[in-house]
């Protein structure tokens, strides 16, 4: 028996003034398990009179509350109390992100561990890089600009990996003195409840964190059009982001948007190939396949193609596809048995559009759960719907390129732009290649790896504004004041003065 089996979870509540409470509407929505496909709990059903109650606690606390006028440093002991007590849950929580999401263990894990350095980050780039300029004009004035929080910030999160991308959100958030409401993503409430809880536990004054369960068009969409929310910040898919920046529109608020990709992978022939194949399989196939920086267009030089196309059927068929919850699974059911139709449904479309398909197996004792198996799509062409439209399950696009100026066309010749991979031992064409690319982060010679001090996000389709280091801080959670003082009488001109 593995420790998700039987694990009994509580009915999940709003959090709102600093209490766990019941939606207005009593309401609740059923939250199932990926890999079972029964219902796990039951998590209230927020609207639209609970997002308003939720924006005039978060307002209270910012205004009058201790938050918005708190010092630096006792601000500072909340976000590193977080942290520490995100470490002293880090199991449990890995645990309730497998048994809501279909991750494997092995990788909730290692995402989970990740969260609580979000907040010391932010901890640390508040104290040491959240701090303005000062401009001397001659001896008659001194301008200089200070950074301020907004107020109340929303924030929208997604289901897939959402616990650290949650508190990749919340943090810089918290750390910069605005106040929050939490809309998670209703596929994966669990582990946006346990923060909840961690909050509470921090002892974090009321008000200052609030979290609303529901849907998008209710819950969300609520949150988006409230006056008193001065920013959104979405991680989801393009769509919906396109809805949120018109819904927002109407109160100016600001928006940060972390979108949809279809990022290539470029392996030339003179590329490192049992590195490359790593980094290929595992940028798709990792995360089941649901992430937004995933590899799912590999572009394969064509005198390696043949050979690097035999490697990955080999890797594909020694996935380990299963239980989530066992630790030599690495690759888990998708979130829901809607997921599950729309990515066999782009599969089904790429036999139609005349790619080979090469797939794993699913093992008969899993086939309760929404499984799709590890499955490239061979012989592929750019201009193919499943090379073009986000797909967001574990599966390769791979198409062959001979020139560089014709991969470099291909890999632009998509409405995405979130990321890109380079693989070659030319470290000039690298960077001739890394810059040619539209996207908003290219790794040459690696995979996605992640570095908190850089911006993160996209272009075109892709988002817009950029996560991370100072851009989260100074771009975003806060607004820059300019403070002009004069040093001595300068010349005022003097209207209407008799002379």
């Amino acid at each position: 028996m593995n420790q998700l089996e039987h694990k009994k979870v509580a009915d999940v509540q709003l959090y709102i003034n600093g209490e766990f409470i019941h939606a207005a509407g009593s309401g609740y929505f059923d939250n199932k398990n990926p890999f079972t496909n029964e219902v796990i709990n039951r998590i209230a059903k927020g609207d639209r009179s609970d997002i308003e109650k939720a924006a005039t606690a978060a307002q209270e606390a910012f205004l009058n509350g201790p938050w918005g006028s708190m010092k630096l440093k006792d601000r500072m002991m909340y976000i590193e109390r977080i942290a520490d007590l995100i470490d002293e849950e880090v199991d449990e929580i890995a645990i309730l992100e497998t048994l809501d999401t279909g991750l494997p263990i092995s990788q909730t894990r290692k995402m989970v561990g990740r969260a609580a350095e979000n907040f010391r980050f932010y901890s640390r780039m508040v104290q040491t890089r959240m701090h303005g300029d000062a401009y001397q004009v001659d001896d008659e004035f001194i301008n200089y600009t200070v950074y301020q929080p907004l107020g109340v910030v929303g924030l929208i999160t997604p289901w897939n990996a959402p616990f650290m991308l949650t508190t990749w959100k919340i943090a810089p958030a918290l750390a910069t003195g605005n106040t929050v409401i939490l809309k998670p993503a209703e596929l994966s409430p669990l582990s946006a409840n346990k923060i909840a809880g961690i909050m509470k536990k921090a002892e974090l004054p009321k008000g200052v964190f609030n979290v609303v369960h529901g849907f998008g068009e209710t819950a969300g969409d609520a949150l988006v059009k409230n006056e008193k929310v001065k920013a959104i910040s979405f991680t989801g898919e393009t769509t919906t982001g396109k809805t949120i920046i018109r819904n927002a529109a109407g109160t100016l608020k600001k928006t940060s948007m972390e979108l949809g990709g279809k990022s290539p992978l470029i392996v030339f022939d003179d590329a490192e190939f049992e590195r490359a194949l790593d980094a290929a399989v595992w940028g798709i196939f990792s995360f089941n396949g649901e992430r937004c920086t995933a590899n799912s267009r590999v572009f394969l030089h064509k005198n390696i193609k043949d050979k690097f196309v035999s490697k990955l059927k080999e890797r594909v068929d020694n996935i380990v596809i299963g239980d989530p919850a066992a630790p030599e699974t690495q690759i888990g059911p998708l979130i829901d048995h809607s997921h599950f139709n729309k990515v066999s449904g782009y599969i089904e479309m790429a036999e139609e559009e005349g790619c080979a398909i090469y797939q794993g197996s699913v093992p008969e004792a899993v086939k309760a759960g929404n499984f799709v198996p590890p499955t490239l799509l061979l012989e592929a062409s750019n201009d193919m719907r499943i090379c073009q439209e986000e797909i967001f399950g574990p599966v390769m696009a791979v198409i062959e390129f001979e020139t560089e100026e014709e991969v470099v066309r291909m890999a632009n010749n998509v409405e995405y732009g979130l990321a890109g991979y380079v693989w070659t031992n030319d470290i000039k064409r690298g960077h001739r290649v890394a810059q040619a690319i539209d996207s908003g982060m290219l790794w040459v010679n690696a995979q996605n790896v992640r570095d908190l001090r850089i911006p993160f996000g996209g272009m075109k389709a892709s988002g817009i504004g950029r996560e991370g280091g100072h851009f989260a801080i100074m771009e975003f959670y806060t607004e820059p004041k300019a403070i002009h003082v004069a040093m001595k009488d300068h010349h005022i001109p003097q209207f209407g003065k008799k002379k």
